[in-house]
């Protein structure tokens, strides 16, 4: 192949300007050629090839393609070829599908390449990119790849900032992250083990002889939340993001409990209005029992746990659907028959739809706690339908939950083992 670039002149500008001398365009993708006619190339459906009619100069052309051969007004593209035939394929027919034996993602990274989108794919073939996809994928978000760029080439400030962050966020990132996520299950521990022993009915008892030490345990357990959030929302990036991610907005719940206690006891003392508000104060007191989910900053299980309800709030709000469309029926199918026909043996747990409905949850969840159930041979019939449908019903959606609970469940892992990379460098170093 003989590649000949446009005469220039000493200023180093082009003297002409690239034309397509010749009536015929060859494309050459990985050694498959195909010829077109030049008024083809503006309008062609993808929108590499279409760029090549804009370019008025070699280098432009050669940003869109690999290279050039100006004699034969030949562009080649270093591209896979057998791809590009079913590309060819979707531009002759309108189809698109994929290549056989062929890695989707790859495939996909041709449409890319070529100007197409997930989009033109036909259906089927949609939903198999979708779950490649999803199973190829690594949470990884944008912060965090900010960060690694940061921490490489940034000023001494920002590495220090960053470093904060990580060791603050990611429990598995360094040696000392590893230390204070151990420090911090301990307080949330010791917090809840305060708070369960506080509902003890001996614990009044202990609590008068030894109310200062109580005193002083809960206010380091909630000294150290404090500081622990404090500090968190200083080395962050983004301070509105910050407030509005849920853990940081039950850490929030969790300790305000706390100065709002000690705030109404600064201020009315012991006069009546603390009796009244007393109610309050212990409501809030036992929002407390949030701390348990800090612990989802430490634990890989209860961060997967947390991702798939995220992500599969669609199964979610379809179970529920289908327990309260069966609620429904079978609910009030088991007042009528329990307490609606039969006047002399009447059912009077089943006086009401909502006293039936009820019954019917416990009845499709299959707990039967036995406080109510039907006498009636029709409303045993009805019990034992109302059981087998629970067990269809509340299988259909868990299947899809329980897939996805594994996909981020690897996710995850995958994650955790990127900082364990960065902890085995930390220790090597």
């Amino acid at each position: 192949m003989t590649r000949r670039g446009a005469t220039e002149d000493p200023r180093g500008t082009s003297r002409s300007a690239m034309k397509f001398g010749k009536s015929v365009c060859i494309l050459n993708v990985g050694g498959t050629r195909y010829a077109f006619p030049r008024d083809a190339i503006k309008d062609f459906p993808l929108r590499r090839v279409s760029r090549l009619h804009g370019c008025s100069s070699e280098k432009e052309v050669l940003e869109v393609c690999d290279d050039y051969d100006r004699e034969r007004n030949e562009f080649f593209f270093d591209r896979h070829s057998e791809a590009f035939v079913f590309i060819m394929l979707y531009v002759k027919s309108g189809k698109l599908r994929f290549v056989p034996r062929m890695c989707e993602l790859s495939f996909y990274n041709e449409m890319v390449y070529w100007g197409l989108e997930s989009s033109h794919l036909e259906f089927c073939c949609q939903r198999r990119l979708d779950d490649r996809m999803s199973d190829s994928y690594t949470c990884f978000s944008e912060e965090d790849l900010r960060g690694d760029e940061e921490a490489r080439g940034g000023s001494s400030s920002a590495t220090w900032l960053e470093r904060m962050r990580r060791t603050f966020e990611e429990p598995t990132s360094s040696v000392a992250a590893q230390i204070l996520a151990s420090v911090s299950v301990v307080f949330v521990i010791v917090s809840m083990v305060v708070l369960c022993a506080s509902t003890l009915p001996d614990w009044e008892t202990a609590k008068n002889r030894s109310s200062e030490e109580h005193r002083v345990i809960e206010a380091v357990c909630i000294g150290w939340f404090t500081a622990e959030c404090i500090v968190r929302f200083l080395v962050s990036k983004d301070k509105c993001e910050f407030l509005r991610r849920p853990l940081n907005v039950i850490d929030l719940l969790a300790i305000a409990p706390y100065y709002a206690s000690a705030l109404a006891s600064a201020v009315t003392g012991e006069s009546p209005q603390l009796q009244r508000a007393g109610v309050t104060l212990r409501a809030l007191r036992m929002m407390r029992i949030f701390w348990l989910i800090k612990l989802a900053r430490h634990f890989l299980g209860l961060q997967s746990l947390g991702l798939t309800l995220r992500r599969c709030y669609r199964e979610m709000v379809m179970l529920l659907v289908f327990v309260g469309v069966a609620m429904a029926i079978f609910g009030a199918l088991a007042q009528l028959l329990e307490h609606g026909l039969d006047l002399e043996t009447r059912n009077d747990d089943y006086a009401s739809i909502p006293a039936a409905c009820w019954w019917v949850i416990i009845s499709m969840t299959t707990v039967g706690y036995g406080d109510m159930y039907p006498i009636t041979m029709p409303g045993r019939v009805l019990g034992g339908l109302c059981v087998v449908s629970g067990i269809v019903l509340l299988a259909l959606p868990i299947t899809f939950i329980y897939h996805s609970f594994v996909q981020c469940y690897h996710e995850l892992r995958l994650r955790t083992a990127r900082y364990h990379r960065s902890l085995s460098t930390e220790f090597l170093n």
